[in-house]
């Protein structure tokens, strides 16, 4: 579970987005930081006994940085309200799909993937999703992972209008191959976030991810 003063202090900074005040509140950010780091320790410990590819990963390494890159952006604040982690054998700079927890007051979520591969990666997963949609479709069609996903992520802002060049418009597997992102995602109510059986239900809700995740990744090493 994560500790209450940590919510309260992602809340307080999105009222505060500034560097004085983060400045004054350094302490409890880093109490804070801390607990999450600890939680998604716990989380990877946890879900390395069924994916070994992550065993021996450190959450500070799959954790984002709190200041924001604000060059070419409209909104100056300086920091994110929100806490991340990218979990995967390479770390969170990783090009391999791997598991992501987003800590936001009011919209946290769980799940991961692939998100806006390069050019030679994207076509990897394509193909391999048009070699092998059977078990693309068995995947993504699972008990475990319709109960927690519902569905991979179709949105029209990750979705090309069209097949992309080299596939017909009549396959089979049109709708999927059309994506330029591969995840999925599962909202997280605050009211869950203090929960004792947060670990657990995360581990459970990233264990139905994890064949998705060995799909695309396999798609990438080959």
């Amino acid at each position: 579970m994560l500790q209450p003063a940590t919510i309260k202090f992602l809340k307080n900074l999105k009222k505060n987005n500034n560097k004085p005040w983060f400045d004054a509140n350094r302490p409890i950010y880093e109490t804070a930081k801390k607990d999450y780091e600890t939680f998604i320790q716990q989380v990877i410990d946890k879900l390395a006994k069924s994916d070994e590819t992550i065993g021996g990963i450190k959450a500070k390494e799959c954790m984002f940085r709190i200041n924001r890159d604000v060059r070419f952006s409209k909104d100056k604040s300086p920091y994110k309200s929100n806490f991340g982690a990218f979990i995967n054998k390479g770390g969170k700079k990783s090009n391999l799909a791997g598991y992501y927890f987003h800590l936001e007051p009011g919209a946290s979520f769980i799940g991961g993937g692939l998100w806006m591969p390069m050019p030679k990666e994207l076509a990897q997963v394509r193909q391999e999703i048009d070699y092998c949609f059977n078990e693309f479709k068995k995947i993504t069609g699972a008990a475990g992972f319709k109960k927690a996903y519902g569905e991979i992520y179709e949105g029209e802002d990750y979705k090309l209008q069209r097949v992309p060049k080299g596939y017909e418009a009549d396959n089979p597997a049109a709708e999927f191959l059309k994506l330029k992102s591969f995840t999925a995602m599962k909202p997280i109510a605050d009211n869950e976030l203090t929960d004792p059986e947060l670990v657990k239900k995360s581990v459970a809700a990233l264990q139905a991810l994890q064949p998705l995740i060995e799909f695309i990744n396999r798609a990438i090493k080959d």
